[in-house]
């Protein structure tokens, strides 16, 4: 792929993200900027390009060459041969590895679905077939197998002009240039893409070295927009949720916008709603009960077209449907016939992921961050205690707990603040009536809680084997000039940062916590980016839009990225292996890269950690992209067959552990 193709204009993914992600957040609380620029103000002379100049003064290059060399030859926890950044049409792996297609959009769910024909889609057949824009990835074991269990996937959201033959052409701009020219959709376009939207769960299994789909499985479903779902905790049946097809506030019909999520320790399968702002449209009056609350979650954006078709998508005829979206939806991977829940004890925003960790008091702990500009990072602790030998005792652990949200001190000290009615302003007369208005509003009533305003944070792992966890801030394009400080010393932030939180003596619940700086992201040879790699770390082991993680088996970091802009970078999004512990700390390798115009999501591991599952996402969406004339039409690169979003599996060709 040329680079004269990929300068033609942004991409839709891009221009999709802008309207998403526009940095809502009005309050003055501090950003992170703010925070990291105090603590680090005096300590940036000795860290960065500034030490580096500062060092280079007065020691011999010599010197400085043999350092590096002595640090690179210090034992990384990864054992692979790093790839080699590039912009290429195909997926690329690590020698010594295979990476193999186990799920494509269109592949069957279940024996009896219908071959995947993109001339002849329809909702019925999309309904037996894998979804769209595959995201999370989980696994869960099936009787403690390894090489047997239920994938369970994300599908995020879907790209029109990529799906349907001729709904889209190359056109011209008021200037004369190329530019893509979107379609009018179809109500049977509607359709399909609502039914490519949600998850699905579908057995997998590994026989004679190969992973591949148990499609008669009992356990094979697929989640979409006309799934009843059942809505608990302390927002279910409230006024605010109630509308003209659900009188009562407790049921609603499907999921949208399933970005990452988690798999819970009793199984369960949490599918994280983001930008659900997007799917709305209409317009609701100004003085409107909900108008102050849809102003801060961006509602309605208009991106979809459903409104048109679906009324309840009209915020001016259905004000309160969006107030059904932006939670926590909990399924039971196991039980085919089981009702989805929005589980709202865990706040109302847009959820990117719901990792967890079992507290040593049997009280489990779930992180997530809200994904836009300046907006913030949560934690909610149950108040039950896990149980591992009654599985029907956990499976309604998310319903009572605490949410809480994040202050980041300059003095390294972090606070997690209870998001509880009547407390810290959380009152009826900064119009929170009860708990159910702090959860619909958590946005709002972290404002007033003094919340750190961060830059885009996705992902929060935690760590088991280290007691740490890693947050993935993955950048903040609205930082104006003049606002650079140390750990972000440049305008239009776009490369990201990744930290480090240690909850206080290995209690996750801890409301006190620390926290430092992992990595600075970008390019460490350009001196202005400030990025803080490892001097070890090769030109191809840099990154930057931090978005997934994993940690795996061994307590080692694995970090996916989102937006590497390949006419910028010269690099596609991929996968890359993190040190976080001794002298390689912060060393960088790469992994995995996807193909042109593709976004990194997924990682997940079997549990022994010798197969990584890896989902790929909208690739071909770059330069002038439509279903005529993508970038790439991986994977199955056939000229009757679009560029398809798929998921990939990773084994070492040798077996064993992968790196």
């Amino acid at each position: 792929m040329t680079h004269a193709l990929l300068d033609a204009h942004k991409t839709l993914t891009e221009l999709r993200e802008e309207r998403e992600d526009q940095g809502r957040n009005p309050s003055l609380n501090p950003t992170m900027g703010d925070i990291i620029n105090h603590r680090f103000s005096r300590r940036s002379l000795l860290t960065g390009s500034l030490a580096v100049a500062a060092i280079a003064s007065t020691v011999s290059p010599l010197a400085l060459l043999a350092a590096k060399e002595a640090k690179a030859a210090t034992a990384s926890a990864f054992d692979f041969d790093e790839i080699e950044v590039a912009i290429e049409e195909s997926h690329f792996v690590a020698p010594g590895y295979d990476a193999s297609i186990l799920l494509r959009w269109g592949d069957k769910v279940f024996a009896d679905s219908p071959e995947f024909d993109p001339m002849k889609q329809s909702a019925e057949a999309q309904l037996k077939q894998f979804g769209y824009n595959n995201d999370y990835v989980g696994f869960v074991p099936l009787e403690g197998s390894n090489e047997r269990g239920l994938l369970v996937v994300n599908h995020e959201y879907t790209n029109a002009e990529l799906m349907f033959p001729a709904w889209a052409k190359i056109g011209k701009d008021k200037d004369g240039k190329d530019k893509v020219e979107w379609g009018e959709h179809s109500p049977e376009q509607v359709a399909i893409e609502m039914a490519a939207h949600g998850g699905t769960v579908i057995e997998i299994a590994k026989n004679d070295g190969k992973w591949a789909p148990v499609l008669d499985s009992k356990y094979n479903r697929r989640i979409h927009l006309g799934t009843v779902m059942e809505i608990t905790g302390p927002a279910a049946g409230h006024l605010r949720l109630q509308t003209k097809a659900d009188p009562t506030g407790k049921k609603v019909l499907g999921t949208i916008n399933n970005c990452a999520g988690g798999v819970t320790p009793w199984g369960t399968w949490l599918m994280a709603e983001e930008n659900f702002n997007g799917y709305f449209g209409g317009e609701i009056a100004e003085d409107h009960a909900e108008a102050r609350n849809y102003k801060r979650y961006g509602v309605p954006a208009g991106d979809y077209v459903w409104a048109k078709f679906h009324e309840r998508f009209d915020v001016s005829k259905e004000p309160n449907e969006a107030n059904r979206f932006g939670w926590v939806v909990e399924v039971d991977p196991t039980d085919p016939a089981s009702t989805p829940k929005k589980r709202t004890a865990l706040g109302r925003m847009k959820h990117e992921g719901a990792e967890s960790f079992i507290n040593k008091d049997g009280r489990v702990v779930f992180y997530c961050g809200d994904d836009e500009r300046f907006d913030y990072v949560y934690k909610f602790v149950t108040r039950g205690t896990f149980n591992p030998n009654d599985r029907a005792a956990n499976m309604s652990l998310l319903d009572d707990g605490t949410l809480h949200v994040a202050r980041f001190n300059a003095d390294g000290s972090l606070d997690w603040i209870p998001m509880e009615h009547g407390q810290g302003g959380l009152t009826a007369e900064n119009g929170f009536e009860s708990q159910a208005d702090v959860l619909i509003e958590a946005r709002r009533a972290a404002d007033f809680l003094g919340a750190t305003k961060m830059d885009r944070p996705e992902d929060v792992q935690p760590n088991p084997k280290t007691g740490k966890v890693y947050c993935l801030l993955t950048n903040n394009t609205k930082r104006k000039a003049g606002q650079e400080d140390a750990a972000n010393p440049r305008a239009e932030n776009a490369f990201g940062h990744i930290i480090e939180i240690t909850e206080t003596d290995g209690d996750f619940a801890a409301t006190k916590s620390r926290w430092e700086i992992l990595l600075k992201c970008g390019d460490p040879s350009v001196a202005e980016v400030g990025a803080s790699f490892s001097t070890a770390t090769t030109k191809n082991g840099w990154f930057g839009m931090p978005d997934n993680c994993v940690v795996d088996a061994d307590g080692r970091l694995w970090i996916a990225t989102d937006g590497n802009n390949e006419k910028a970078t010269g690099r596609t999004d991929g996968l890359w292996a993190v040190d976080t512990e001794g002298e390689m700390r912060g060393t960088s390798k790469l992994f995995f890269r996807v193909p042109v115009g593709a976004e990194m999501c997924g990682p997940q591991f079997t549990p022994n950690a010798e197969t990584m599952f890896l989902a790929v996402q909208h690739p071909g969406d770059a330069g002038l992209a439509t279903y005529e004339n993508p970038a790439t039409r991986w994977p199955d690169f056939r000229p009757d067959m679009p560029v398809r979003p798929a998921v990939v599996v990773v084994t070492k060709v040798t077996g064993g552990k992968i790196a």
